[in-house]
């Protein structure tokens, strides 16, 4: 029986601005109603599974639990201080296994990744698994439709055609970077390389030996980190300064490319890192003009583009081979064939100190999220809402006041030493430094609007005097 390891961590620049440091693209439903993090898991319906491994940074704990939450899945949650890479990730979950079972089998999966075929993964488990166990680290290689430069590329012994239809193991020739135009036109040519896809079958104790004898420094690091484990809620956390002090490197530059013992299976099933928005307009439904549309879009004579409206109408004219991305707070327009630019333009708001690269109106929290409506001298306007059992902090500020004014639902407030129930279209008012707490008792989201106003109306004006979700 295969477990599922999904590799959460990834950043997600090149989809700006809808995804975001603390909001990345692996929680965003970008190709139908769940997130590429649920369909990842979705997408593994009906086959044998062990109980999956979720490996993410600490910071998105709280996202990875609510959307496993929200599609049924029990999993061991395994937070990262910091990103160090994948192979230092998969090491995690290959300990993680250990405790369970050392000759167990990893399916590595990105979470961020979308295939349009599951029939054609269910297809190659079998092979993989086997080829797994037998001591292997196995490849998953996508075949090639087009000469992609963004790709890492596998090339095999035999064509391409005839490996899919034996859906076997093969062994590996080489490990080629990401080439250029020609040498990529020539791959796709001569039907022997195909694209790294980033998924593996290995078992837990082959890929540890494996890494302590090629990169004795992250297994020395990610084992260390590992004895110092504890649990906390939910969630499996490493020791923090041991693992920091793990180089950070892939799993194909630590591993794959250097040991003898590795196979590739094939695997045709339309798969995409979706790793710009070239690439999600490729893997998205068009219409008759090639045009791939979300939200609320309204176009006459447009054609090849991505339009994709989150908060207001977006209406385009006469265009062609454009992505345009609206959020609540950011507006992208670029050429459909320099989208992988947008990495840059992430590095310049990040350099300028400018939060629109960072977070997105909509903030996420372990109880549900907030969302600035306005804000200006002095005072500031949110949206809170708040799920069932859903509880803030015990918190006082010492720089603002709020105004609260229940929208729907039922608010349990504590206020000094009162403590009492609000519905809808009643208020109340928190002073400067009183000590405070809203919850929400009842079974349906708490929606409400809170209305700030003081000297300094920033995040970092909470001293927490007691957390449900233990954070700092």
């Amino acid at each position: 029986m295969l477990t599922p390891v999904l590799l959460a961590g990834g950043s997600g620049t090149r989809l700006w601005p809808l995804s975001r440091a603390a909001h990345p693209k692996q929680f965003q439903p970008l190709l139908g109603a769940s997130s590429l993090l649920q369909a990842t898991l979705e997408r593994l319906a009906g086959q044998a599974m062990a109980r999956p491994i979720v490996v993410c940074q600490q910071d998105h704990r709280f996202l990875v639990a609510e959307q496993l939450r929200e599609i049924g899945v029990t999993a061991d949650i395994i937070l990262e201080p910091e990103g160090r890479n994948t192979a230092p990730a998969i090491a995690l979950a290959a300990l993680c296994q250990s405790r369970r079972d050392p000759e167990g089998c990893l399916l590595v999966l990105p979470a961020d990744h979308y295939l349009a075929d599951p029939a054609a993964l269910h297809a190659v488990l079998v092979p993989a698994e086997t080829a797994a166990r037998s001591g292997q680290l196995v490849a998953l290689g996508v075949r090639p439709h087009t000469a992609e430069t963004g790709y890492g590329y596998i090339e095999i012994d035999g064509d391409i055609a005839t490996a899919i239809e034996a859906t076997e193991a093969r062994p590996i020739m080489r490990f080629v970077e990401k080439p250029d135009r020609e040498t990529a036109e020539r791959f796709v040519r001569e039907g022997r390389h195909l694209w790294n896809s980033g998924m593996f079958t290995m078992r837990a104790d082959r890929y540890l030996e494996e890494l302590s004898s090629w990169c004795p420094a992250i297994f020395d690091a990610v084992t260390a980190a590992w004895d110092g484990l504890h649990v906390d809620l939910d969630f499996m956390r490493v020791e923090t300064t041991r693992f920091l002090a793990c180089p950070a490197d892939s799993i194909d530059y630590a591993v794959m490319e250097r040991t003898d013992r590795v196979a590739v299976v094939p695997l045709a099933s339309g798969w995409s890192d979706v790793g710009s928005w070239q690439a999600l307009w490729e893997s998205a439904e068009h219409d008759k003009h090639g045009n791939a549309l979300a939200g609320d879009v309204l176009i006459e004579a447009v054609e090849e583009s991505l339009i994709y409206s989150e908060s207001r109408l977006v209406a385009a004219l006469g265009v062609s081979g454009l992505i345009v991305v609206e959020t609540a707070d950011a507006v992208l327009v670029a050429d459909r064939e320099q989208s992988q630019a947008v990495k840059g333009l992430v590095a310049r708001l990040r350099a300028q100190g400018r939060e629109e690269g960072e977070i997105h109106r909509r903030v996420y929290r372990p109880w549900g999220s907030y969302e600035r409506l306005h804000r200006g001298p002095r005072f500031q306007v949110k949206y809170i809402r708040v799920r069932p059992t859903g509880r803030l902090s015990l918190q006082k500020h010492h720089h603002r006041a709020e105004h609260w004014v229940v929208v729907s639902g039922t608010a349990r407030v504590t206020r000094g030493d009162e403590c009492f129930l609000l519905t809808e279209n009643q208020s109340t008012y928190i002073p400067l430094g009183m000590v405070h707490r809203l919850e929400n008792p009842g079974h349906i989201d708490l929606e409400m609007i809170e209305v700030q106003s003081g000297s300094y109306l920033g995040e970092d004006d909470i001293q927490r005097l007691d957390d449900s979700y233990r954070r700092e």
